[in-house]
């Protein structure tokens, strides 16, 4: 009985940590829910690359998902639609003048020589060191407070740089950023360590200018153009609207679970309501300690875990009133309803859990989300059913007899008396319970 206090204790301090996450954090919404704009780009073929293969598109993929995070827009989802075609939908954006150029620039940086042309004509002409040579770019101030971009190359950028210097002392090295060149800097004296700074010239940069600059350098030039050819944008209203939808049905799905659990399972069903309480209170809250993004689907995938949460409980009832019927006492009615259920409750579990990881790794970003909500509910569920519930149970019935057969739902006609006095002792003894 000390262990079944402790564990009692243990549950609730369970549910108060629940509930101070889903208080403290916040929500994680998604784009149909919280509003927000929906891009779709499409890669273009170049000189270099005539044709757009999956290798391409996996690369662009990942270039635009950084450069969208360089953003700061939390929980942006791209995925590939198509051969050539990516969808990046941003939630709590609803102006995309500036992510739409952000997106679509090649981010281009290259240092160039002088030269001439066949005809004399003074040109720059490539030297091979490009921002592909950069580790990393940082946003900084000189010595008279003007904004800088610092740049870090890595190894070779670091040799490439050293040498083009050493090269160039007492000329002008040419610094392009996509195409247009932003400064030429007369060489003074080879540079290495592989570290340099951008100044933007004699007027400087703006802040915001420098800060794109280094925004678009970090995350790195696309493999292939990426040209937008559509734009939707979802209301804020519409995800309000959407939201109280949500709520709406959840609370009356809720409602009427619990309602017909009290009354088909009396007591058990009030206990299997306190549970579901507390599943639910733990599964909100490790959406958001996660976090996960809640969109409608992941609000369905969440609803639908509380009906197999509930289904759990239902078998292992079902199965505690077979043992009350065929003459178990109390205590062993419980313990062997929730025995012989376990098998059920964890084939169906991982049969669910084994299709949500199925439709995870290879559904859009819609099915992710119903796939991900529903596996954790279905593992929390496991915890629920077995832990939470087979715990109140035993706390509240004891060891004793079934003095009141109708707070299982069962007449007294129903009870059965086949089980002897010693078969009773053996089985709390195998449990661990003294009389």
């Amino acid at each position: 009985m000390k262990n079944k206090i402790l564990m009692f204790w243990f549950i609730v301090l369970v549910a108060i940590a629940a509930t101070t996450v889903i208080i403290m954090k916040p929500t994680k919404l998604g784009l149909d829910l919280v509003g927000g704009s929906r891009l779709t780009l499409e890669a273009e073929t170049t000189k270099e690359i005539s044709k757009i293969t999956p290798d391409v598109m996996s690369r662009l993929k990942v270039a635009i998902e950084t450069r969208v995070n360089k953003l700061g827009v939390a929980e942006t989802i791209v995925q590939q639609a198509g051969e050539k075609r990516l969808i990046v939908e941003i939630p709590n954006v609803t102006d995309l003048k500036q992510a739409k150029a952000f997106l679509g620039e090649t981010a281009q940086l290259e240092f160039k020589r002088p030269g001439k042309s066949a005809d004399g004509t003074e040109i720059w002409t490539d030297t091979g060191l490009t921002g592909r040579d950069l580790s990393k770019s940082t946003l900084t101030t000189d010595s008279v407070g003007r904004w800088v971009v610092g740049l870090e190359f890595n190894s070779s950028g670091a040799k490439k740089f050293a040498d083009l210097t050493k090269e160039l002392v007492g000329k002008e090295m040419a610094i392009f950023f996509d195409g247009q060149m932003i400064s030429a800097p007369r060489v003074n004296e080879a540079i290495y360590g592989g570290n340099a700074q951008i100044t933007g010239g004699d007027s400087g940069f703006e802040y915001e200018e420098a800060k794109r600059m280094v925004d678009l350098l970090n995350a790195g030039a696309l493999p292939v153009p990426a040209k937008i050819i559509e734009e939707n944008t979802v209301g804020p209203t519409l995800g309000a609207d959407s939201i109280d939808k949500s709520k709406f049905a959840g609370i009356i799905g809720l409602g009427i679970v619990m309602i017909f659990m009290i009354a088909y399972y009396r007591l058990p069903g009030l206990i299997a309501d306190v549970a579901l309480i507390i599943y639910s209170l733990i599964l909100f809250a490790l959406f958001k300690a996660i976090p996960v993004t809640l969109t409608l689907a992941g609000i369905a995938g969440f609803i639908l875990s509380i009906g197999m949460a509930v289904d759990a409980n239902i078998l292992i009832f079902e199965r505690t009133k077979e043992e009350l019927r065929a003459g178990r006492n109390l205590f062993t009615a419980i313990n062997s309803g929730f025995d012989r259920a376990f098998t059920s409750i964890f084939d169906s579990n991982m049969t669910t859990i084994i299709s949500c990881a199925i439709l995870y790794f290879l559904g859009t970003s819609v099915v992710k989300g119903f796939a991900l909500t529903l596996a954790l509910g279905v593992m929390v569920s496991m915890f629920s059913a077995i832990t939470i519930t087979k715990n109140f149970m035993h706390l509240i019935f004891g060891t004793g007899e079934l003095k009141y057969p109708a707070l299982f739902g069962l007449s007294a006609k129903e009870i059965g008396t086949s089980y002897t006095a010693t078969e009773t002792k053996r089985e709390k003894a195998r449990f661990g319970v003294l009389d």
